[in-house]
């Protein structure tokens, strides 16, 4: 293993030497557990000589692709800069390699009322850090496709339809899960996306926060975990947390969010617009079986637009 090399792989030695990860794992000098690591990525749970843990993914090994060029930087750079605003529970970024990512291991627990309300509030201290425009420094990913981070200064509807929405609509209509006739309605929505209100200058999002996305701790608290990171808007966040059964006690996280730091008014009418972004990654990844899914929300979309337009 070379002049590098010692007995023990503690903590410290692998914050120092994170290169060395790959041949430990090799030569089998760590404890090893699978663990569940998402529909993308294959995880492990790795124990240190210290018995410390860490939370490992890699690139599966029979994949049918390489690992996308900036895959897991794309990642770690999300990662530590959520973790940098020191609002919320985000894990510690310990090795990132082309190839692989290893944090520091967050000891599963259960969600309880309390857990959510601090979710609630540390999310809108971390949305309220804001970002410098829309978009982010580093090359973006969510999740195994690529998101263009390319930094714009808005205004914020115009930057969603044209980085957000559209790429994902053309993915899914080559892709075959989304019809012509799908693709028009969706195309609506985007046309019309200036009428839906609630532009804000751009907050420090996770940007794929998924219910699945949101690992309750023992310490009785919420880690975000696999973001999208970059500078967006904050209901898109929130209304991403109701998708797919919607997180555990999201009224309590929603009522403390919201104590925190209001939302503008029509929020809830907007939630299927920002739901839209996240469903049309699923149609272009993973075909029709989210086909009405995104038809559903590009119908009430275009409704509370409607409905707003007869208010006014």
């Amino acid at each position: 293993m070379g002049s590098g090399y010692r007995a023990l792989m503690d903590l410290a030695y692998l914050r120092a030497h994170p290169a060395h990860l790959p041949t430990f794992r090799t030569h089998q000098r760590l404890r090893e557990t699978p663990v569940a690591g998402g529909d993308i990525c294959a995880a492990a749970r790795l124990t240190l000589d210290d018995g410390h843990s860490v939370f490992a993914k890699s690139w599966p090994e029979r994949a049918d692709r390489p690992v996308p060029e900036g895959f897991f930087a794309a990642e770690a750079a999300g990662l530590r800069w959520l973790r940098e605003a020191d609002t919320i529970g985000v894990p510690e970024v310990i090795v990132a390699l082309p190839d692989l990512l290893a944090l520091d291991w967050v000891e599963p627990g259960e969600p309880t009322p309390e857990a959510a309300e601090r979710f609630g509030r540390e999310l809108a201290a971390l949305h309220r850090t804001g970002a410098p425009a829309f978009g982010a420094a580093w090359a973006g990913f969510i999740g195994a496709l690529e998101q263009d981070n390319t930094l714009d200064e808005g205004p914020w509807a115009t930057w969603f339809a044209r980085r957000r929405l559209t790429p994902y609509l053309r993915l899914s209509v080559d892709a075959g899960a989304l019809s012509s006739g799908d693709a028009a309605l969706v195309e609506q929505v985007i046309d019309r996306i200036g009428e839906f209100g609630g532009d804000e200058p751009p907050a420090r999002v996770h940007g794929d926060l998924w219910p699945g996305n949101v690992l309750w701790g023992a310490d009785e608290r919420a880690w975000l975990v696999d973001p999208a990171a970059h500078g967006g808007h904050r209901e898109t966040d929130l209304a991403q947390l109701a998708l797919f059964g919607g997180v555990a006690h999201l009224d309590r996280v929603l009522a403390a969010y919201r104590e925190s730091w209001p939302l503008s008014d029509g929020w809830r009418e907007r939630v299927p617009l920002h739901q839209l972004h996240l469903l049309l990654v699923h149609t272009a990844l993973f075909g029709r079986v989210y086909r009405d899914a995104v038809v559903e929300l590009a119908r009430a979309a275009l409704g509370s637009v409607e409905r707003a337009t007869v208010d006014r």
